[in-house]
């Protein structure tokens, strides 16, 4: 290792410090012997202090934070935050398990199946699942409640490592994709398309009414990954990667005929102008200037006001999937419902028993709560002592609600351990967008496209090595075929490349994976 490299680990490995390897598992430093109570709170009887790392969006410290200080009053716990910035957080995670200076906890911490695997079958993360059993209620619930979910976080050896985020209320598998509300005004469009061809026309006419205009955008960042989807959906394909078919069958769908169909149809956008030339070298915040200028008629975002820079508006409608001639439907993804490797108990941790019992509150109603709003009486309130309906104070100071959100509660821009719940009040945009949800997407058949597996072990190793090379070789031939360096003539000889590449093998893996899975 180059000195410079040296120096770079050891500063990030001292910004995140923690017990090393040889620290007592049944009392870590300044912690009292403490009874672990099963049921009511405080959670222990003595104080306790745990460790976490956890990735930082930068915006508030987390100790000053309102949820955090509630957590502590409620649980007796405190807590010793080891953050990272959420854009470096990978590449410290990585340093920490090199190290052997674990934190107690990992927390919303994207960890891999293939790290739950590697970490959990040498004992640096502990299994979870008798934890769960005996002292997370709410966790067993939520699991008994999705068979699915419990079984796409099991390894392979029997044993759950880590907890998933649990996302019931999102259908949205990408950032869907949005029309400028105001263009379509201007060009006298009533009725949205509904097949390729009709986009390909209505991007035609807003490029001709001005050589300027901007009729699809996408960003460098995510390699148009924001509009790869949507577009893909139109040739029946519902991932870029692999996804499985109605019988069962797994499919690695650079080498498909939907996805064949997918670059022909943007390179025939590249040609005429009608994709933005610098999609494959702007940042997003380039792109987003130009949506703010009415620049753009289609792109894709959480929310279509979040790049035109205005307020919510149910006047900018959401992308309907639309169809080509190859297939008789669209094929829409949906989110899978869940995302995992949020939570993971380390082997340097005091009270496993206890950490179990603080995270299991957040999956509970007024966890949930607590966790995505703030704490009762600061954004929002119950309307009466049964809980099930609340409605919303004036934000402090005048502040934006999500820009205040952000500074008293951990849960933005992370995926945080949790049942995120419904929306308990939805004001006119917020049921329009649930509206258009439905209608385009739910309604439509949107499905899963792919569920979270583990491999073993050696499928773990061959499929990382297999995919670092078809993913490179995937993206290259992308662009290239978008923008027309590369002939679609050239089809065949890509295909075949990628079968020498290892792509059948890829599939192999993963089919035999889903079987396994699907089977459990």
């Amino acid at each position: 290792m180059s000195i410079l490299a040296t120096v770079m680990a050891l500063s990030l490995l001292s910004g995140c410090g923690g017990k090393g390897e040889d620290s007592s598992a049944s009392g870590g430093s300044g912690n009292a012997e403490s009874t672990v109570n099963k049921e009511g709170y405080p959670i222990v009887d003595k104080p306790l202090t745990l460790s976490i790392m956890a990735p930082d969006m930068g915006i508030q410290n987390w100790k000053d934070m309102p949820v955090m200080q509630e957590m502590e009053k409620l649980t007796g716990i405190k807590i010793e935050y080891r953050n990272a910035p959420r854009d470096s957080f990978d590449t410290k995670k990585n340093l920490v398990f090199a190290s052997g200076d674990y934190p107690d906890i990992f927390f919303a911490a994207k960890l891999t199946q293939a790290e739950e695997q590697t970490y959990g079958s040498q004992g640096i993360l502990l299994p979870l699942e008798d934890l769960i059993d005996e002292y997370g209620p709410n966790i067993k619930k939520a699991l008994e409640d999705n068979p699915d979910i419990r079984k796409s976080i099991t390894a392979p050896d029997g044993h759950i490592y880590s907890l998933p985020r649990i996302e019931p209320y999102q259908p949205w598998y990408r950032n869907p994709m949005w029309y400028n509300g105001k263009i379509l005004k201007e060009l006298n469009v009533t009725k949205l398309p509904e097949t390729t061809d009709e986009l390909y026309d209505l991007l035609k006419l807003f490029k001709e009414k001005d050589p300027k205009n901007i009729p699809l955008s996408s960003s460098s960042g995510i390699k148009l990954r924001d509009i790869r989807t949507w577009i893909l959906g139109a040739f029946g394909a519902y991932e870029e990667e692999l996804y499985i078919d109605d019988n069962d069958v797994v499919h690695y769908t650079p080498v498909e005929d939907s996805y064949k169909g997918y670059v022909t149809y943007l390179n025939k956008l590249w040609n005429e102008d009608l994709l933005d030339h610098e999609s494959f070298s702007q940042t997003d915040d380039q792109k987003k200037a130009k949506i703010k200028n009415n620049q753009v008629l289609l792109f894709s975002d959480w929310h279509a006001y979040m790049s035109l820079g205005d307020q919510p508006s149910t006047e900018d409608p959401m992308f309907s999937p639309v169809k080509s001639n190859m297939v008789d439907q669209p094929a829409i993804a949906r989110n899978k419902g869940f995302s995992t490797g949020t939570f993971a108990i380390s082997r340097t941790n005091p009270s496993p028993e206890a950490s179990i019992r603080w995270v299991d509150y957040m999956y509970s109603s007024e966890g949930q709560m607590m966790w995505n709003k703030g704490p009762e009486g600061t954004l929002w309130k119950y309307t009466d002592d049964s809980k099930q309906s609340i409605e919303y104070l004036p934000v402090p100071n005048g502040e934006d609600r999500e820009d205040f959100r952000s500074k008293i509660t951990p849960n933005f821009g992370i995926a945080s351990p949790m049942i995120v719940p419904d929306e308990p009040v939805k004001d006119e945009f917020a049921k329009w967008v649930e509206n258009e949800s439905q209608t385009k997407l739910l309604n439509r058949g949107a499905r899963v496209p792919f569920p979270a597996l583990f491999l073993t072990e050696a499928e773990s190793a061959e499929v990382t090595a297999l995919r670092s090379d078809l993913s490179t070789y995937v993206a290259q031939m992308e662009a290239k075929f978008i923008t027309g360096q590369e002939s679609i003539d050239g089809w065949d000889k890509y295909v075949q490349t990628l079968k020498k590449m290892g792509s059948d093998r890829f599939q192999e893996i993963y089919q035999g994976a889903y079987d396994r899975w699907k089977n459990s």
